[in-house]
């Protein structure tokens, strides 16, 4: 993340292409950070499995993977171009 964002911000040839660059790495960090706080409110409410718990877990890694697929999309459509 801290070579990836000033790369974005060199790379991106306009203000779009930098805010596109940037905001999907910035997004793939928010989306972490929120699904640590569920996996930590989780964990501590209940500490021994249960399905939602693990569904709720398995939704947020969902989200990150999601997330990251998005930024990876984002830079091979601009980088290119």
């Amino acid at each position: 993340m801290a070579i990836a964002l000033p790369l974005g911000l060199y790379l991106g040839e306009n203000g779009v292409e930098r805010a596109l660059l940037t905001g999907s790495l910035l997004l793939v960090l928010i989306v972490e950070l929120l699904n640590s706080a569920v996996e930590a409110i989780v964990d501590k409410t209940s500490p021994e499995f249960h399905d939602l718990a693990g569904r709720a877990k398995d939704l947020g890694s969902a989200a990150v993977m999601t997330s990251l697929i998005l930024a990876g999309v984002v830079w091979g459509l601009v980088i290119p171009g």
